[in-house]
């Protein structure tokens, strides 16, 4: 059995130095020895170290803190300036030192795990701001409102105690966006346009709800006074913000001199690495996805060809093989729900996919965790169809939203094209993927672990990758009867999770236009127009995140079907999923050597 290091020790290299490095040392690590003793001691002053690092963590980013449910600094808003921003590299400098005076080889597998994403996250926090510098090109990354949200609408205090905190985080708003324009150079376009959708969306957390909850508080009317000053103040400066942006963007349509949007092979690869932490680079993963592409294609034009003659009784399938699986794809999507009937139908099918868990016995799934379907607040819309925001580890019983794009007010075109993509059979995946046993799923199982390094640095890769392995797992245990309509539906799903990843590294390394893009999504991938025309546009909003789904998926079933071998007739799947799942979020290669060091034990 393979020791616990070799990897853990990989994504530590990984944090420090370049990819070449990296590959050096991966294959040095490969011949390592099996670790030493673990030390009592160093294993304590790891422990009192990471406690410390997370108690500054939180006082350096209360917003995030709020959004994991740590509510002791959710009266602060810090100010995006160039103070603050020394203040994060101090930071991020100071810690790595103190973590890398440590001696991992004295540390038992989980610490060293924990460890591994302290020192990436520090290394990230440094190549962010002095490499990538996100803060002077992406005004999205300005915008104040998903934390008063949560604490406007999550019950973890009394509504008197939260709108007084949500009063005096309130003062800060003003100084928040007058550093954001002070901050901002030259924006990039799409993130420019996104950036005026959402904070004009942000408005309505401070709209005519809050002034009621206001009005029938029991604040003292010196409370409410200033209360409402402040909030026509941060009204303000938003309505500014948004103004400050619209002006930029109306400048730069005249010269055409924004930033490009696309980072380039030399960032990408960088972000690739702190960001999905797997063994290999993005340009391997890409070459990967080619060949993926390629059999998705032939296992759907198998089931085309079974399907044929029951749609098309009267006519013989077309040469070209794209041609005749959309033909299929195409006649099967004509089933679906209407846009005033969208979300209902999601909804709907949630508890059916609870019972088929449990039934099938693949999980256990804890019934006293609420799931609340929701149509995406305005000021989170623009950037995927479907979300799902979950509670953090420190307020676990908090509710989880399932955000659903809203379309009642699409036009019958637009609506007919989104329908088509997400029909009735699509909807099921859709539904596995960001609820049970998907994200929502993972993500309760998440805060249970008794690592909160591992809570609150999650890889999103793993947890991408899970709710995409679920789709597959759910279907290979019966979920829909093995029907060949929804397993070509499934295979159309998963091509997609493919296309992501070669999508978004030939838009931002190889620099396709949009019009490649379209014939890779629609002609090669069989999506609809709509949905194209929004993954485009997302694949310009973000860089890497995409490739996250086919990552994480393909370690999850490689790592499956390795304990298989290695446990034979012991193997049980719920175990294995549980099992995976207790290591929170943890990039998979991790969580493969804890579980091997476990097995070993055993």
């Amino acid at each position: 059995m393979r020791s616990t290091i070799p990897a853990l020790a990989l994504l530590l290299s990984l944090s420090a130095c370049d990819q070449q490095a990296a590959d050096s040392a991966r294959r040095e690590q490969a011949r390592a020895p099996a670790p030493v003793e673990t030390s009592a001691e160093t294993q304590q002053a790891f422990q009192q170290l990471s406690e410390e690092f997370v108690t500054e963590l939180w006082q350096l980013f209360p917003s995030w803190a709020v959004r994991e449910g740590y509510y002791k600094v959710a009266e602060q808003l810090q100010i995006p300036d160039d103070a603050y921003r020394k203040r994060m590299l101090d930071f991020a400098a100071t810690y790595s030192r103190k973590f890398g005076n440590l001696d991992s080889s004295q540390l038992d597998p989980n610490a060293s795990s924990d460890l591994a994403l302290i020192q990436n996250f520090l290394s990230r926090i440094q190549w962010q701001l002095k490499k990538f510098k996100s803060h002077e090109w992406n005004p999205a990354d300005y915008n104040v409102s998903h934390a008063f949200a949560l604490i406007l609408n999550t019950d973890y205090a009394p509504l008197d105690e939260r709108l007084r905190t949500f009063s005096k985080r309130m003062a800060h708003v003003p100084a928040y966006y007058e550093a954001a324009e002070q901050s901002l150079r030259t924006p990039a376009s799409p993130q420019l346009v996104l950036a005026i959708q959402q904070n004009e969306g942000a408005l309505s957390v401070f709209g005519e709800e809050l002034e009621q909850k206001l009005a029938e508080s029991g604040l003292s009317d010196e409370e409410k006074q200033q209360f409402k000053q402040r909030l026509e103040q941060a009204r303000q400066a938003i309505e500014e913000y948004v103004t400050f942006l619209q002006t930029k963007h109306s400048d730069l349509e005249k010269t055409q001199k924004y930033r490009n949007f696309r980072i380039g092979e030399k960032l990408y690869e960088e972000k690739f690495k702190y960001d999905i932490q797997i063994g290999m680079t993005a340009s391997e993963l890409y070459e990967r996805a080619l060949q993926e592409k390629d059999t998705l294609h032939g296992k759907m034009s198998e089931l085309a060809d079974k399907l044929w003659p029951e749609y098309f009784p009267e006519s013989q399938p077309p040469a070209d093989k794209l041609a005749k699986i959309s033909a299929v794809l195409e006649k099967l999507s004509e089933h679906h729900a209407t846009k005033e009937t969208f979300k209902a139908e999601v909804e709907k099918q949630i508890p059916e996919l609870a019972a088929f868990v449990t039934e099938h016995d693949l999980l256990t799934l804890d019934e006293d965790k609420p799931l609340v379907v929701r149509t995406t607040p305005p000021y989170m819309r623009g950037f995927s169809v479907a979300s799902i925001n979950a509670p953090g580890p420190y307020d676990k019983g908090a509710n989880t939203y399932y955000n659903v794009m809203p379309i009642e007010d699409f036009s019958d075109e637009r609506a007919e094209s989104f329908l088509r993509e997400y029909n009735s059979y699509l909807m099921q995946i859709l539904n596995i993927h960001e609820a049970i046993p998907g994200h929502y799923t993972q993500l309760v199982y998440a805060n249970q672990s008794p690592s909160l390094i591992k809570s609150i640095l999650g890889n999103g890769a793993m947890i991408e990758g899970w709710a995409v392995y679920t789709e597959r797992m759910m279907l290979e245990a019966g979920y829909g009867n093995f029907s060949p309509e929804l397993w070509l539906m499934y295979y159309k799903w998963n091509l997609r999770t493919v296309i992501n990843t070669i999508l978004d590294y030939e838009i931002q390394v190889k620099g396709i236009d949009e019009e490649r893009a379209m014939d890779l999504m629609v002609r090669q991938g069989f999506q609809q127009k709509a949905e194209a025309m929004g993954k485009w546009r997302r694949a310009t909003l973000s860089q890497v995140q995409l490739t996250s789904y086919f990552a994480g998926y393909q370690d999850i079933l490689a790592l499956r079907e390795e304990m298989k071998q290695k446990l034979g007739e012991k193997f049980n799947l719920k175990e294995f999923h549980e099992k995976f799942l207790s290591y929170g979020n943890a990039p998979v290669p991790v969580i493969r050597e804890l579980m091997l060091a476990e097995l070993q034990q055993n």
